[in-house]
This record gives C-alpha cells, sequence and structure tokens, in this order.
C-alpha cells in the first residue's frame, strides 16, 4: 500500500514539474514538443486553451496504452494527462513571467519537463500521445524512449515553421536537446525490454551448456 502510494505522488510531482517546464516555455513564445507542440499549434491556430487541446490531441493514445500497455499504465496516464492539462491552464492564470532570456527559458523548461517525465516514466505512467508511443517502441524494439521523443519533437519544429519565427523555433530545438540529454543520462530501459534481454541471455547461455555437455572429446 506504501508503494502504491509513493507511486502516485511521484507521478503527481512529475506533472507538476513538466506543467511548470511547459509554463516556462510558453511564456517565452516557444514551441513544445510532441502532443503538447501539436496543442500548442491548435491553440494558436483555432483558439481554446492550452490544456483542453492537450488532453484532446492525446485521447486517441490511450487506445494503444490500453491494448499494449495494459489496464494500470492507462490509468496512471490518464490521471497524469488530465492533471497536468488542469495544472497548464492554472499556471497561466496565476503565474506571470514577464522577462526572461529565451535561452534561459528554454534550458529551465526542457530541464523541468525531462525530470518530470523521469518521475512519471519510473511508476510506469506516461502522459499519453508521444510518450506512450516512445514507452511502447522502447518496449517492442529497444529504441531509447529519449531518441524517439527527439525525433518526434523535430517533426513538431518542422510543423511550426508557419506560426514561429527562427529565433523561437532554434531555442525550442535547444530545449527539445535539454530535455533528451535528461532522459538519456538517467532515464533507464523499459523494464519488459530489460526482462526480455536477461531471458534471450539466459536461454543463450543453457544453449552454450547444453551443447557443450554434448561435444565429445577429440
Amino acid at each position: 500500500m506504501k508503494k502504491i502510494a509513493f507511486e502516485w505522488y511521484a507521478i503527481v510531482e512529475g506533472c507538476f514539474l513538466v506543467a511548470l517546464g511547459l509554463f516556462f516555455l510558453q511564456s517565452s513564445h516557444m514551441i513544445v514538443g510532441g502532443t503538447a507542440g501539436l496543442a500548442a499549434l491548435a491553440t494558436k491556430s483555432w483558439g481554446l486553451s492550452m490544456g483542453l487541446w492537450f488532453f484532446i490531441v492525446n485521447a486517441p493514445f490511450f487506445v494503444i496504452a490500453y491494448r499494449q500497455m495494459g489496464k494500470t499504465f492507462t490509468l496512471k496516464s490518464v490521471f497524469g494527462i488530465v492533471l497536468v492539462s488542469i495544472l497548464a491552464d492554472t499556471m497561466q492564470l496565476l503565474i506571470s513571467l514577464n522577462s526572461i532570456p529565451m535561452w534561459l527559458a528554454s534550458f529551465i523548461g526542457g530541464g523541468l519537463i525531462g525530470v518530470g517525465l523521469l518521475l512519471i516514466f519510473k511508476n510506469n505512467a506516461s502522459l499519453g500521445g508521444v510518450n506512450i508511443l516512445a514507452l511502447f517502441i522502447e518496449k517492442k524494439y529497444g529504441i531509447h524512449s529519449g531518441k524517439v521523443i527527439l525525433s518526434i519533437d523535430l517533426l513538431v519544429v518542422l510543423l511550426a515553421l508557419t506560426s514561429y519565427t527562427v529565433e523561437q523555433l532554434l531555442y525550442s530545438t535547444l530545449g527539445f536537446f535539454v530535455l533528451t540529454s535528461v532522459l538519456g543520462r538517467y532515464h533507464k530501459k523499459a523494464p519488459l525490454t530489460q526482462n526480455h534481454k536477461v531471458k534471450t541471455s539466459s536461454v543463450a547461455n543453457t544453449a552454450g551448456t547444453d551443447v557443450d555437455s554434448h561435444v565429445s572429446p577429440a
């Protein structure tokens, strides 16, 4: 029971850090990655709040989560996405950031989001969309989730070329690299991937032992 409570508390902490990181990037008029970036583009183009678009864009990915990652993972992820959506809108109303250099905002925002995602990933959850896809690819193919997230983030930058200035996109890309660096340094690969490797290694060792035991001496 204590372990479960700690997991949920860590997820809440992670969601708060992610929402705060999004706030820094948004306040400096920078694009954010993944489904959050798509939500920002939708907000800029069609109105409505960032938090509402964030939930709408992520909703379809929960079908993948439920089928491929399990009910517990999906429940935690839905909770996380709703909480970040609420926190993102609330911070825009309660906090005012008048002036901060874009390079500093990109470092702070990217770092906060990276640490927040670490807490969320570590406790078997995600923030929907790209995170679900990244963890699924990591578990199935062994490709680190940080690399998947960076690739999709760069795609979002390309989509944002018509709505943001070159300077904003360059600093946004810096934020993406900071986020990916944090994940790359401290996020271990998904447990299923590790377990698969252990099992494969165990089978290989056993097979090798069996072969050796049946080889006749010269």
